[in-house]
């Protein structure tokens, strides 16, 4: 398996206003921890589901990963966070 190259990473301003956009009230505020720790989740999340498209990917011997192999790991992927 190749190592990754790119490293994953989301702008916190971007995770802070999707995070906002389910807010029911106004009032409701968000700590910048909260919004690195949610950073981080969504990293991991990503880094996860490239690793087991690519492991998909490998066990029908393709040699590029497609949208199908992300959608066939995706069910239990959800399941496991």
């Amino acid at each position: 398996m190749a190592e990754m190259d790119a490293e994953v990473a989301f702008k916190k301003e971007t995770v802070r206003k999707l995070l906002s956009t389910f807010f029911k009230e106004d009032k409701t505020k968000l700590s910048g921890e909260a919004v690195l720790l949610m950073a981080e989740m969504l990293k991991v999340f990503v880094q996860e589901a490239a690793v087991r498209s690519q492991k998909q990917a490998e066990s029908e011997d393709c040699h590029q990963v497609d949208i199908e192999h992300f959608e066939k790991i995706l069910p239990q992927l959800l399941l496991d966070f």
